[in-house]
């Protein structure tokens, strides 16, 4: 097996803003916990969790040790494994809104550089709300902690920015107090193992380079769909809507992994370089054809696994008459030598018909087809399937012949399951992208314009969707495939939406 390169770490301090929230608690706790399980963090490590609560280490700890048994991978914790990881974990209140509150985290980062009579990496974790990002910025500067340019790196969540005046203006922040090479925007979609994948498929095989052009590939189909609603999220979802909170972060940074040009090594910036470059080449969608070229929808009631479920309008913190899209469907196009005439289409949505994400090649017909249709049926088209969730696996499907007398042509897949039966042994996102950042490897997170070129490329769909009132709200059930606008989007070119198995619906 062909190794790229080895992880190497050094001694690193974890600092988490808002410790005792629901994404530490659920993602980056079991993700840091599972490192330690499998030996890749350092000897020398601390984590240090804060918020505004008062508690002792050992209650901090007991929670984190609840929350890691009910959301690792691996399951419920070795209490000799457990006493081990938790031996260097502490919490610390404080008020992050208060420069001053900031002077004992130097007084611990301090001692603890004492203990390990060495320099560590600190690594800021904001896994706060979106509008403290800078204010944590800033009063680190204020307080004068560890600001070198090797060792201290700034983790920050999605979403950056609410658009792209406000992208900017963060960027602008950070870049003030930091160096591009220290900040890590995290777009946990990128952690993904099928994801990261795409690569070795694309670039580690001569076959798929002849292939993976506008002279072979029909369409390209990108889909993250979603059973569920919008649940506690009401207040931040009613703000943001599905355009902005997937589209322009998720969606897009699949599109550049799919449509980039092959770079000349794997350095973090080249592989950014190109995936900007994808960004940059996106065709702009005029004001009078955004009509044309996307679709919007917000769900109704409906039954989801025979309960039921209310409409968007209906949940918790939501505007009686909100206009707040739920579902979002785009056609894209890459105008460069590769792509030029390749539509991509997009969509995602919340309460659909099933949890799935994929990206689908659909592959040119034969130029010249030699069986006859009442022999083996009308032709059927190659297609690449790339299952990122729930099954994640990589299909090729081709004609093949039906054994038997007769020439009859049948679609057969050929799978490459990426983890067969052993789906609990694969690293989760955050895991990826944890290590990567305590590593000091920038490559799966999002540069500063490449944000904002994402950014650029929606605003005018938002802005237009924002002034233009939607009239038929809510115009799709829920256990639906969404509205019929989406589909009219893609049927106008004569292609139809590709939709996961019913076998998968429920996994």
């Amino acid at each position: 097996m062909a190794k790229i390169s080895n992880k190497k770490t050094q001694s690193t301090i974890f600092l988490i803003f808002g410790g005792t929230g629901d994404l530490t608690k659920r993602k980056i706790m079991p993700a840091l916990y599972n490192l330690f399980l499998d030996n890749w963090l350092p000897e020398n490590f601390a984590i240090i969790g804060s918020s505004s609560s008062e508690m002792s280490d050992d209650k901090y700890r007991n929670e984190l040790l609840t929350a890691v048994n009910q959301f690792s991978r691996k399951g419920k914790t070795k209490k000799e494994d457990w006493a081990k990881f938790s031996s260097h974990i502490s919490f610390q209140s404080a008020d992050i809104t208060d420069s001053s509150a900031f002077d004992c985290f130097g007084s611990q980062i301090e001692k603890i550089k004492k203990e390990w009579n060495e320099t560590p990496s600190i690594i800021y974790y904001c896994a706060v709300a979106p509008q403290f990002f800078s204010i944590i910025a800033e009063n680190i500067a204020k307080a004068k902690l560890e600001n070198d340019l090797k060792t201290t790196r700034i983790i920050i969540e999605k979403p950056f920015g609410s658009d792209l005046e406000s992208a900017k203006e963060l960027n602008k922040k950070l870049l003030c107090i930091f160096d591009e090479t220290q900040i890590y925007r995290i777009d946990h979609y990128l952690g993904k193992e099928v994801v990261q994948n795409i690569m070795a498929l694309r670039f580690a095989n001569a076959i798929m380079e002849p292939l993976w052009n506008r002279n072979h590939v029909e369409h390209i189909q990108i889909s993250v769909t979603e059973q569920i609603g919008v649940g506690n999220r009401g207040k931040y979802f009613e703000s943001a809507g599905v355009l902005r909170d997937m589209i322009q972060n998720h969606l897009l940074q699949l599109v550049c992994i799919i449509a980039m040009e092959p770079p000349i090594n794997l350095d973090a910036d080249e592989v950014r370089d190109r995936k900007v470059d994808v960004l940059k080449a996106m065709r702009r969608i005029a004001p009078g054809k955004i009509d044309a070229m996307s679709a919007r929808g917000q769900y109704s009631s409906g039954w989801i696994e025979g309960k039921e479920v209310v409409g968007y309008r209906k949940e918790k913190n939501i505007a009686p008459e909100s206009n707040t899209d739920t579902y979002a469907a785009l056609k894209l196009h890459v105008d460069n030598w590769r792509w030029q005439g390749v539509p991509f289409y997009l969509r995602t949505g919340k309460r659909l018909s099933k949890t799935a994400s994929s990206i689908i090649i659909q592959f040119k017909e034969v130029p010249h087809n030699i069986f006859a249709p009442e022999e083996s049926g009308p032709p059927q088209k190659n297609r690449l399937v790339i299952n990122i969730q729930p099954d994640m696996a990589i299909k090729f499907q081709l004609q093949s012949k039906v054994a038997g007398l007769e020439m009859n042509l049948n679609t057969v897949d050929i799978v490459f399951d990426y983890f067969g039966n052993k789906k609990s042994e694969s690293p989760e996102a955050y895991e990826t992208l944890l290590l990567d950042a305590i590593t000091g490897d920038q490559t799966l997170f999002m540069r500063a314009d490449q944000v904002e070129a994402a950014w650029e490329l929606i605003m005018p769909i938002l802005n237009y969707w924002e002034k233009n009132k939607a009239q038929d709200f809510p115009n799709y059930a829920a256990d639906s495939w969404g509205p019929e606008n989406a589909e009219a989007l893609i049927a106008k070119d004569g292609y139809h939406w590709f939709n996961l198995p019913e076998k998968n619906k429920n996994d």
